[in-house]
């Protein structure tokens, strides 16, 4: 489970942000219409995907490199 392993729980959230990104690039209206609640995470994951998208980025590359190491 993803919640009791620190490297698994960091790859949920990666591929949270990034798929969150992806989806309001493509169809913004299904992200932005979510903006309050739980489904609100969605939208927080979307815009940290946008502003902070070279640092994801650099997150998503240490990620691909420890888990071809392993």
């Amino acid at each position: 489970s993803a919640l009791f392993n620190f490297q698994s729980l960091l790859l949920v959230i990666l591929l949270t942000i990034c798929t969150c990104t992806y989806v309001r690039a493509v169809a913004p209206s299904l992200i932005d219409r979510n903006k309050a609640g739980f489904l609100g995470l969605f939208w927080m994951s979307a815009r940290i995907g946008e502003r902070l998208s070279p640092y994801v980025a650099l997150a998503c590359i240490a990620m691909a490199v420890t888990i071809l190491i392993q």
